[in-house]
């Protein structure tokens, strides 16, 4: 008599992940095409002396500075008072995990289809294959309850996107980069930066390594172990590098003493 032939074990989503899903792609897309335009005007008199592209950056950052903000508040509070989760980094309850990570799965599935649609002003492989990955391990988290603590995580750096949003902000409506509004969000982009993706990196891996042989780690197979680990690692050397290219910004603008001002490229770029 043969064996039973293993069960396949389908993703589980549920109708409210579903649903919240559904409901930040829809609040993505009502921001970029009408609340950004409308409240820049009434905060800045610059934003209508922009062009077409600049117009559309501007209120793909506006959307995510707003996305952003939420995850990144909520991803706070679950890190404080979600015991659940904290107690079994691995299997425990993913429940509040979900709803935010259902949020970030809306913001990103939207900002893919803006990508995509105005690729001439805001195309970039590098946010394609970004918002891809994310999504791609989104699905180990929404579908199958798997490092709900550890996916929740790397929320936290949303809290660095505002300032680096703000930075271009103040570029495109022409303050000097030596401005007090520049250099006091540089700085604390630096700060920020520092705090959320550099100094949490022992805690992130501290919690890692203690799950390495236990039960739990083993019942996630070897597929989510490798993406796991290896999307962790790797996001960590990006961080790094970029810290070091932060820190060194901030300081030739703390720094400079020869009242010239930096010829800047498009992005920010020095020449």
């Amino acid at each position: 008599m043969q064996d039973p032939l293993p069960q396949v074990t389908m993703p589980n989503f549920s109708p409210l992940t579903l649903c919240i899903t559904a409901t930040s792609f829809a609040v993505s897309q009502f921001l970029f095409h009408f609340g950004s335009c409308w409240l820049s005007t009434r905060f800045t008199c610059g934003f209508t002396k922009l062009n077409a592209k600049q117009k559309i950056e501007w209120n793909s950052r506006t959307v995510s500075t707003f996305h952003a903000v939420v995850v990144g508040c909520f991803c706070l509070y679950i890190l404080v008072y979600d015991d659940a989760v904290n107690a079994n980094p691995v299997w425990g309850d993913p429940f509040m995990v979900k709803l935010n990570v259902a949020i970030t799965s809306g913001y990103l599935i939207s900002d893919l289809l803006l990508i995509i649609c105005y690729w001439k002003a805001i195309g970039d492989k590098y946010f394609v294959t970004h918002h891809v990955a994310a999504l791609y391990a989104y699905y180990y988290v929404l579908g199958e309850g798997m490092l709900p603590y550890f996916g929740n995580f790397r929320l936290l750096a949303e809290f660095s996107t505002p300032f680096v949003n703000q930075r271009w902000f103040f570029e495109v409506l022409g303050y000097p980069k030596h401005s007090l509004p520049n250099m006091v969000n540089g700085v604390l982009m630096t700060v920020v930066f520092f705090i959320v993706r550099i100094a949490v990196i022992p805690t992130y891996y501290g919690r890692v390594f203690s799950t390495f042989g236990t039960e739990a780690f083993h019942r996630l197979g070897i597929g989510a172990q490798c993406a796991w680990i290896i999307s962790s690692v790797s996001l960590d050397i990006m961080n790094v590098m970029w810290m070091m290219k932060i820190t060194k910004g901030c300081y030739k603008v703390l720094y400079h003493t020869d009242g010239i001002l930096t010829k800047t490229q498009k992005n920010g770029k020095a020449e």
